[in-house]
């Protein structure tokens, strides 16, 4: 397959014009033939909206289902994460820029159909697959039908996204996961205006969506960046808004930022800075807060909220004590802990297995 193939997408309507408009995301980009979105990855040709990068992949790699992160999902399990290029937003903080920001098709090097990807994760022992490192909802087709592929194989599905995607791709996208892992990245439209090219709201609609219309497991994960979206006062608008419209029971991360891409000029974030917004985030009623991407056994560690004990122990991504019983709920007071649980945790630990083009082209 070419890396520059066309593949026929759905969400999408011809314009008076003769121009045509994607629907994938709120960008609602217009488009000439022969002219291509914000996200580069989907385009005008032939009259149609077409998809690129179906069937073409930035790399494979096994991990640990809590790096994604979803503390409340399977834990201790082994995921396959993959992603293409491209990316619909403008994150001038991204972490992933290389892969999210490519313009470059020679960027996806791996070729897999969703038929070799799901034989993949279940022949190395996946329970899951993952859609990440840049945002699946700009793959959406590549991604739905791999989904399909990956459970027809009894291997569920897990969407890594910002959430940035229009009401009727939204419902077909999220059909086709499991659990999904919402990047909320600030509380305010000046920040997605400004940082992002982007609104809140669209992105609040989804986190709405994803946890009243579906059975998907939901957590929700906010990149603290100083100076910019770490202040007491937003993330206590943040946690309220999240109780009162999704629950107490979402998880919600705090992840340290660090210097990269567009934003080198600002200090990464003090680990005194993410137990601060986990504080916060509890007091305001989120039962289940987490940091991320600092070595904070304690913040990374589940508890039971009603009455404290330890339930899921944590070490950067492995378990330690399981304070679970069979049908997930508190060994000491019998409380319900939120999640999809089994009655014994997995055993993958923190290890992370790149897997080679080769063996996602193994199944035709």
């Amino acid at each position: 397959m070419r890396a520059t193939s066309a593949h026929p997408t759905a969400f999408w309507h011809r314009l008076d014009d003769g121009r045509v408009q994607c629907d994938v995301c709120p960008r609602a980009c217009v488009l000439k033939e022969g002219q291509r979105g914000l996200c580069f990855v989907r385009g005008c040709e032939d009259g149609a909206v077409v998809l690129y990068t179906y069937g073409r992949s930035s790399g494979f790699c096994i991990d640990p289902i809590e790096k994604k992160p979803l503390n409340h999902f399977l834990p201790g399990t082994p995921v396959l994460s993959f992603g293409t290029a491209g990316c619909n937003l403008t994150c001038r903080f991204c972490q992933n820029w290389d892969v999210s920001k490519s313009r470059q098709m020679d960027t996806l090097a791996a070729e897999a159909s969703p038929a070799g990807i799901a034989h993949a994760a279940a022949s190395h022992g996946c329970r899951s697959v993952a859609y990440t490192y840049n945002d699946p909802v700009i793959f959406l087709e590549y991604a739905c039908d791999t989904a399909e592929a990956c459970r027809a194989l009894g291997i569920r599905n897990v969407a890594v996204t910002a959430g940035y995607v229009s009401p009727g791709a939204r419902e077909k996208f999220f059909s086709c996961m499991d659990a999904a892992n919402i990047d909320l990245k600030a509380f305010t439209d000046d920040f997605y205006k400004q940082l992002c090219s982007a609104h809140l709201d669209p992105v609040l609609e989804t986190i709405e969506y994803v946890h009243k219309e579906t059975d998907v497991w939901l957590e929700l994960t906010t990149l603290i960046i100083p100076g910019h979206n770490d202040s007491d006062a937003e993330l206590a608008r943040m946690a309220d808004w999240v109780v009162e419209h999704v629950g107490p029971d979402v998880p919600m991360h705090f992840s340290a930022f660090h210097p990269d891409y567009r934003m080198q000029d600002v200090p990464a974030t003090p680990a005194v800075t993410l137990s601060r917004a986990r504080q916060i985030a509890m007091d305001h009623g989120v039962r289940y807060a987490y940091t991320g991407n600092v070595h904070d056994g304690a913040g990374g560690s589940t508890y039971c909220h009603a009455c404290g004990e330890l339930l899921i122990e944590r070490d950067w991504y492995r378990l330690g004590h399981w304070g679970l019983t069979a049908d997930g709920r508190c060994g000491h007071c019998g409380t319900p802990c939120a999640g999809v649980f089994e009655a014994e945790p997995g055993h993958w630990g923190s290890r992370r297995l790149p897997l080679a083009p080769s063996v996602m082209a193994e199944v035709a």
